[in-house]
């Protein structure tokens, strides 16, 4: 029972998905605080130096564009630290963990055993070794006397 919940926990995808929500909820905080507190201000620098310059109004609605390019910029730190810290090591260890295996020979079914057999049948056929001489046919006379 325990071996099977082992060989679970142990594939690699369960590990993956569990170091990825883990590392990425830890660190969410911190690039969250890094793009409201560094990197919202200049958007709003660069889009007229005001409070309110990352907006848009139409109507009386207001859109906030820089909120939405500082989420973007947020997911963009989050996605590339996962790989680079967790995705990228852990398939170096899979790599080498899997280097000196030899793949697993490849089984043939009875049909494809069968009609290889007839295959060599055949080509032993049409091919015979000296000495050999196929079915149905009479042996060729060799001439002993020289003249």
């Amino acid at each position: 029972m325990l071996k099977g919940f082992r060989d679970f926990i142990m594939r690699g995808n369960v590990v993956d998905l569990a170091v990825g929500i883990v590392v990425g909820a830890a660190f969410t905080s911190v690039v969250t605080g890094f793009t409201k507190d560094f990197v919202h201000p200049l958007i709003n620098v660069f889009g007229g130096g005001k409070v309110s310059s990352g907006t848009w109004t139409i109507g009386h609605q207001h859109f906030d564009w820089a909120d939405f390019v500082n989420t973007v910029i947020n997911f963009l730190i989050v996605a590339a630290v996962l790989y680079f810290l967790v995705v990228m090591p852990l398939n170096k260890i899979a790599e080498r963990r899997n280097r000196n295996k030899t793949p697993d020979p490849v089984a043939v079914s009875d049909e494809v055993a069968l009609l290889m057999e007839i295959r060599d049948a055949l080509v032993a056929q049409n091919n015979p070794t000296p000495g050999q001489r196929t079915a149905g046919t009479a042996p060729v006379p060799t001439r002993t006397d020289s003249p």
